[in-house]
């Protein structure tokens, strides 16, 4: 979610007001709704009004009550830049403005584009299903709890579970059960009080970090100008698989979870109850 968020947040501002003189499709299949033809004249004039953001998805606003709806995936990227630089390559979408261009790039093609009527977002599949937003006023520790009350699933496979709490990836979710020293095996439904409410803290700790420091790059990622972002210098767990643990050093511990690669540290993260939340400092 640091990732996107940082991408709308400068979007939001370099978009408002443009208007989209025409559209080059390179990649057909980068397009889920409509088809390339329907997708092109419908956006001739539009303007942009608002970007927001919605779990991982981006959602612009424009006139005459439309939706541009993008989702990112792995390895998108959705970049403002003026009209003449060279285009990189895999760049599937283009869009040209009043004012510069708007480009569409995914190396893996896994990212997808909708243009759907404003009221009609529920069209764009998963949209509708999103949980909680992590950083909103809907996310308390007791929204927290109630995710996780009877599942058996891993803590990590819950917190992966866009329809419970959105925008969670895999990077934040190991750094935010780092941080609330748990095990990333553990069944949901068995942490206590005091666990939940470390999580909460941490998975809004390292959220709002991730944000502040325009997102983590570490393959694809860029930001809405181009530019990478520097989370990555301060993660203290993800990717840092046989390093020492910043708080005890101990060998940092990859393991599959969920069909995803999770990264811990097996004496801070234990597999049962954490002993203590107040071990020293990290560092």
């Amino acid at each position: 979610m640091p990732e996107v968020e940082t991408v709308v947040r400068y979007l939001r501002v370099a978009l408002k007001g443009l208007r989209i003189k025409s559209v080059d499709v390179y990649l057909p299949k980068a397009l889920a709704f409509p088809d390339t033809a329907s997708f092109q004249a419908a956006l001739s004039g539009k303007v942009f009004l608002e970007l927001k953001r919605r779990g991982k998805y981006i959602i612009a606003c424009l006139t005459d009550a439309m939706a541009l709806v993008v989702h990112l995936r792995m390895s998108g990227q959705l970049v403002y830049e003026p009209e003449g630089e060279p285009l990189p390559k895999h760049t599937h979408i283009l869009w040209h403005l009043s004012r510069g261009r708007l480009r569409f790039t995914d190396l893996r093609q896994f990212g997808r584009v909708w243009l759907v009527p404003a009221d009609r977002l529920e069209l764009v599949p998963g949209l509708r299903d999103l949980g909680v937003e992590p950083l909103g006023k809907g996310f308390q520790v007791e929204t927290l709890a109630g995710a996780l009350s009877g599942r058996r699933k891993s803590i990590k496979a819950v917190l992966l579970d866009q329809t419970l709490i959105a925008a969670l990836g895999n990077i934040y979710t190991d750094e935010a059960l780092y941080r609330a020293q748990i095990h990333p095996l553990r069944p949901a439904a068995t942490l206590t009080a005091r666990e939940t409410d470390a999580l909460y803290q941490a998975i809004q700790e390292v959220l709002r970090e991730g944000i502040a420091h325009r997102g983590t790059s570490i393959r694809d990622y860029v930001n809405g100008t181009g530019q990478a972002g520097s989370y990555q210098n301060l993660l203290r767990v993800y990717g840092r698989e046989g390093e020492a643990c910043p708080r005890c050093g101990q060998p940092i511990a990859r393991i599959k979870v969920a069909g995803r690669g999770a990264y811990f540290c097996p004496r801070c993260q234990p597999t049962t109850e954490s002993p203590s939340l107040s071990l020293p400092p990290e560092g």
